[in-house]
């Protein structure tokens, strides 16, 4: 799955367009490379999304095309 879909669906940004924004200003990287939103997202990876003054660190469990709200955050885990 691309990762700025990934980010969308995993609603760790809300909006496809806006995380595209983000990988296209080098602020998302995935296994400690800068990623571009048409890199691919499997099991396992590390995403580092930095943002404002901040910085989320998460490892990816699943990558389903689509999933309901609720569900959003079985997806990944937070380690930072």
């Amino acid at each position: 799955m691309r990762i700025d879909k990934y980010l969308k669906v995993s609603r760790l940004i809300k909006r496809r367009t806006v995380a595209r924004e983000a990988c296209m200003n080098d602020r998302v990287f995935i296994n400690g490379k800068v990623a571009k939103p048409g890199n691919t997202v499997k099991e396992g990876d590390i995403i580092e999304i930095r943002f404002g003054g901040g910085e989320i660190k998460v490892r990816v469990i699943d990558t389903p095309d689509h999933i309901s709200k609720d569900m959003a955050q079985n997806i990944y885990e937070i380690i930072s």
